[in-house]
């Protein structure tokens, strides 16, 4: 299931927006403290953000560029001033693309469709479940966390799936060691960095046993991306 995370000040416009997407089947979190929109995005971990330009305290433009720190997460900029100048901000910000209110929800819809078939590769199982996810004949089983390359199969630990599943969301994308650390926090499990980097350590030595070589790179002071 797509995660969306809505950033916008207008409790009506949300609501009709969450409602709409949630009967589209989407996992659908509304920001409410607008003074720090990036530690939502952080818990939350969404596959696209609905980001509003004009925000209490800071504005949209801000927001995208905090995210686009340690994200490429898919961003769709939502505003009632539909001029040029607004539309090449948003995109030279970082954003994917735009939308001007007043929009049709079923617009709306459709625009988050394209960006994630753009964005994301996954294999469907029964009743348009994700149970895959396939990247370079790599496939991660979300039913039994397992990683599967042309017949041979490996087993991974919760934290290791958990950073694989991360990664082959955002394939062609820096992850950042602090969004994974993020990932896979739990109440139950203090994740460190040096537990961050013996994990990666361990995914990649079960991929090269699969016979993959280079899935997982390193982008020096940034994070990891699998090309």
């Amino acid at each position: 299931m797509y995660k969306i995370l809505i950033v916008e000040d207008d409790t009506v416009i949300a609501a009709e927006m969450s409602k709409h997407l949630f009967r589209w089947g989407y996992e659908v979190e509304m920001v409410t403290e607008f003074m720090d929109v990036y530690s939502h995005f952080g818990r939350f971990v969404p596959h696209l953000v609905l980001m509003d330009i004009n925000l209490p305290f800071f504005n949209g433009f801000y927001w995208c560029s905090e995210i686009r720190r340690d994200s490429q997460v898919p961003i769709l900029f939502l505003s009632s001033a539909g001029d040029n100048m607004n539309i090449v901000m948003a995109i030279n910000m970082g954003g994917d693309d735009f939308v001007t209110k007043p929009f049709e929800l079923e617009v709306l819809s459709a625009k988050i469709q394209a960006l994630l078939r753009r964005t994301y590769t996954f294999g469907s199982g029964e009743a348009g479940v994700v149970r895959t996810l396939t990247h370079r004949e790599v496939v991660l089983n979300l039913e039994d966390a397992s990683l599967v390359y042309q017949g041979s199969k490996a087993e991974l630990t919760k934290n290791e799936f958990r950073i694989m599943q991360v990664l082959m969301e955002q394939h062609g994308r820096i992850v950042s060691r602090e969004m994974l650390m993020k990932r896979l926090w739990d109440d139950e499990l203090f994740v460190d960095d040096n537990t961050l980097t013996v994990n990666i350590t361990r995914i990649r030595r079960k991929i090269e046993e699969l016979g993959v070589v280079d899935l997982i790179r390193t982008q020096k002071g940034m994070g990891y991306v699998i090309d």
